[in-house]
């Protein structure tokens, strides 16, 4: 796993996503996530919605679900859920900036509803939800193994999990370590940066099983580039972004240049983007598996 050497706590990222409010709804919008290109022609408003889409089929959400949804963000995600899929929908944030902004889009509604809290500790009661889904949330959580411990308490036996992330080569250079994953990290407030294979294992020992994995990160990539040429022509035209950058009681400035390191990342391969599709075994599942352990092995004949 890749870690700064300045740890990165909560508070940190809730910092970095009050600061930058105005910008990421202005730059990106309400869903605060990649785009999924599948053909590489929908519009940028499609991808971003049909990555919404893409989780809520792998996760088998029909109306009725309950779901929790981890790092909600603005709620986007949340509301299609609720609006798309008739789910009855709990979305959790650190971002103060975030819970307001979700809050006055549902103006009072109770589906879907926002808490402004950390997953890890959630204090939602046991085997609450029939799913979970969090998108590029848990890149931000300092202990990533509790994580998923809590995606396991909070999962209904049978439950299903859909977890999007920011993910680390394994096989990434020193020099692109040095040079742009663990800057991303620290300027990104990301407390760790995983492998696919190590969050393969936090999975096990959550004891979740992992039905799926695949990698998207060339569908997902061209959403930085977007980034980058909405945010050059935002300092061309507007000053509010000329000031921000040369503020420097805003210590989060300096994302405007993560956002290059993140695309300098994704093409030479060093950063990765996967989608893990997990499940809670049943009362039923564990039983068979007790069985099953419980045979006595056949010894081979010749």
């Amino acid at each position: 796993m890749i870690v700064p050497r300045i740890p990165v706590e909560t508070e940190g990222v809730a910092r970095h996503y009050n600061e930058l409010d105005e910008f990421y709804r202005d730059v990106w919008g309400e869903h605060v996530h990649h785009g999924f290109w599948q053909t590489g022609r929908e519009t940028t408003e499609k991808a971003v919605e049909q990555l919404v889409h893409t989780v809520a089929e792998r996760a088998g959400i029909v109306a009725g679900t309950r779901v929790c949804d981890v790092g909600c963000g603005y709620g986007g995600t949340s509301r299609l859920l609720a609006k798309e899929y008739d789910a009855e929908v709990t979305g959790l944030t650190v971002s103060e900036a975030q819970f307001k902004f979700a809050t006055e889009q549902t103006a009072g509604k109770g589906n879907p509803r926002f808490l402004l809290r950390p997953w890890e500790r959630n204090e939602f009661t046991a085997e609450s939800f029939d799913t979970v889904v969090s998108i590029e949330c848990i890149s931000h959580v300092p202990d990533k193994p509790e994580f998923y411990r809590q995606v396991y308490r909070v999962l209904r036996p049978g439950g299903t999990a859909v977890i999007i992330a920011w993910l680390a080569n394994p096989l990434a250079g020193k020099i692109t370590t040095r040079h742009l994953l663990l800057p991303i990290c620290v300027e990104g407030r990301l407390p760790g940066l995983a492998t696919a294979d190590e969050y393969r294992a936090m999975i096990s020992d959550a004891g979740l099983v992992l039905d799926s994995y695949e990698e998207l990160s060339r569908k997902v990539r061209k959403t930085w580039w977007i980034c980058a040429r909405r945010l050059i022509w935002k300092l061309m035209t507007q000053g509010k972004y000329i000031r921000a950058l040369f503020d420097r009681d805003k210590s989060n400035r300096v994302f405007a240049l993560t956002l290059f390191r993140i695309i300098a990342a994704y093409h030479t391969g060093a950063m990765q983007y996967g989608v893990f599709q997990i499940s809670k075994p049943s009362a039923s599942d564990r039983v068979d598996a007790m069985t099953e352990a419980s045979q006595p092995l056949q010894q081979a004949t010749t």
